[in-house]
């Protein structure tokens, strides 16, 4: 049987852009799109008028699956818990007919290997795999029984609720960074602040730098050929939006081009202007793409205070203003970036402000690499479970 078989209905989504509103429904893009739960952070937004109006064809509902098209294309994800949202362009809504098939397990089912291999191998495109809505809808099913693909829904979906879980502490734990962050050295409302005065705009005490003191961009570079072992590499599809932990990562020996060497501890700041708002910390020694800066710190002691003032609102934004003009990607430049301004406060608010950063960035390491092991473990039990190798 063919997909659109066991479907209610495969519909392709609005071919036109929404403007992003800042509030209201979340809009699904491709890069929103990832295996198996959509990643809503820095997710774009519109009003109900757009909405309703990219939702002519069919309004998304629990239990549909949307697929993306292109970049990362054969990406799906499940809607659950009543979000409502409306297809972004190249996505695909999915609504399985659950007398035939377990939404959770066509999902996972659409996702596994062969599936993925079937999906990927008629996409066309010169520089972008583009999946057709023909071979979407016409592609060959086989299905066990709904017993069975119960079972086998329940089992995976569980490692994507611990993923999400963790994900969701993840959230919180960078909340709690940026808001201490934006009291202390933005408002100024640091322990003690009542006793300090203000002096030329800076806390009495306080030294005003540039971030290039505080940090350098390296350069360290690797070529495909000098690649001989299991190398994480994070590349701009790796490090998530409005994130700046680092939470999943490929292998370098899949990738077939130069790339930065980086370490531990190391910042990486997505150059290319649709993705400045990408930054994280690296918990790993690795490899990234060519397209990021890598920020070192001069110290260790310095890590919280360049981790949270390269991946501010402010810093972003002035970011975005010093792009190089004139090319079909425009690139940060980090003679520009270099120049922004950092407080340095007092010894002891410096210490009080470490202690609470690295108390953070442990936690989040912890999690990133709980992910890294579920997503491994899931992605290992995934085509097992499919093929009947395990039993579910």
């Amino acid at each position: 049987m063919k997909l659109i078989d066991i479907c209610e209905f495969i519909v392709d989504c609005p071919h036109s852009t929404a403007v992003d509103a800042g509030v209201g429904y979340p809009l699904i893009r491709t890069p929103n799109i990832g295996k198996g739960r959509f990643l809503l952070d820095g997710v774009h937004r519109v009003g109900e008028t757009a909405y309703n109006a990219r939702n002519a064809r069919a309004v998304p509902q629990d239990h549909d699956l949307i697929l993306a098209r292109e970049a990362p294309a054969g990406n799906i994800a499940i809607i659950k818990n009543g979000l409502k949202v409306c297809l972004g362009q190249r996505t695909v809504l999915i609504r399985p007919n659950k007398d035939k098939v377990v939404p959770d397990f066509l999902l996972y089912y659409l996702l596994a290997p062969q599936q993925q291999h079937n999906l990927l191998r008629a996409a066309n495109g010169a520089t972008v795999s583009h999946v057709n809505m023909p071979i979407i809808r016409n592609l060959d099913i086989t299905l066990p029984d709904i017993t069975e693909q119960d079972k086998i829904a329940s089992i995976l979906s569980a490692y994507d609720d611990l993923i999400e879980n963790n994900r969701r502490r993840i959230r919180l734990l960078e909340e709690s960074a940026r808001h201490l962050y934006e009291e202390w050295f933005a408002r100024f409302r640091f322990p003690g602040h009542e006793r300090v005065r203000i002096v030329d705009g800076v806390p009495e005490g306080w030294e005003r730098k540039k971030l290039g003191a505080l940090c350098s961009e390296i350069k360290d570079r690797i070529l495909p050929q000098q690649i001989t072992n299991k190398i994480p590499y994070i590349g701009l599809e790796h490090i998530p939006r409005r994130s700046i932990t680092l939470n999943t990562w490929g292998k370098a020996e899949d990738v077939s081009s130069t790339k930065h060497i980086f370490k531990k501890n190391d910042i990486l700041f997505g150059k290319i202007r649709p993705y400045f708002h990408k930054v994280g910390v690296a918990f790993i020694d690795g490899l990234t793409s060519a397209d990021t800066i890598v920020l070192r710190p001069k110290t260790v002691e310095l890590l919280p205070l360049v981790l949270l003032a390269s991946s501010s609102d402010k810093f972003v934004a002035s970011t975005s203003k010093s792009v190089k003009e004139g090319s079909k990607m425009p690139r940060a430049d980090w003679n520009v970036m270099q120049t922004h301004p950092v407080f340095i406060p007092l010894k002891s608010v410096t210490i009080q402000f470490n202690e609470f950063i690295f108390s953070v960035l442990n936690q989040l390491g912890m999690l990133s690499f709980a992910i890294q092991k579920l997503q491994i473990s899931r992605d290992l039990l995934l085509p097992k479970l499919m093929s009947g190798e395990v039993a579910a």
